[in-house]
Formats: C-alpha cells, sequence, structure tokens
C-alpha cells in the first residue's frame, strides 16, 4: 500500500505553494500520494492549525505523524518514506 502525506494548507500561502511543490518530486520518488487540506474549509483544521500551515503530516488525522510544519524537512519525509 502506497502511503498518504496529507499537507493542510490554505490557499493564499506562499509557505504552502512552496511545500507542496518540493514534496511533489519525493513523493512521486516513493509512489505516495498527496492529499491537500485547505484547513479554512475546516473550523476544526482551522482551530488545530491557525497560522502554523503548512503543516505536514505522513498518514492523515488522528492516527497520523506530523513530519514538519513551515518548511519542508526532507530529510524527515524521506526517513517516513523509507521506513514504510
Amino acid at each position: 500500500m502506497s502511503a498518504t502525506l496529507t499537507l493542510f494548507s490554505r490557499a493564499y500561502c506562499h509557505l504552502c505553494d512552496d511545500m507542496l511543490d518540493a514534496l511533489e518530486p519525493l513523493a512521486k520518488r516513493f509512489d505516495a500520494r498527496i492529499v491537500v487540506r485547505d484547513v479554512d474549509a475546516d473550523d476544526e483544521l482551522e482551530r488545530r492549525y491557525g497560522e502554523r500551515v503548512p503543516v505536514l503530516m505522513l498518514g492523515s488525522p488522528p492516527s497520523g505523524r506530523e513530519l514538519c510544519h513551515y518548511k519542508l524537512d526532507t530529510d524527515a519525509v524521506l526517513r517516513a518514506l523509507d521506513e514504510r
């Protein structure tokens, strides 16, 4: 089964766009799928993440594991995907 990377993002966030752009080649390399969740479209996500976006998680809440926020931590993502 391929891994799922969940990116909590918002539309007007340049850091979110940067993280997604940097994440796409890593996901492709590991045949992982990226799910982008707009925190502004869900009150609970907005409360949970607020201005702390982008947040990248391996899996999805509540059992997912946060890998990084604000900036892509390539090493953390590679380790997490390699462990799968």
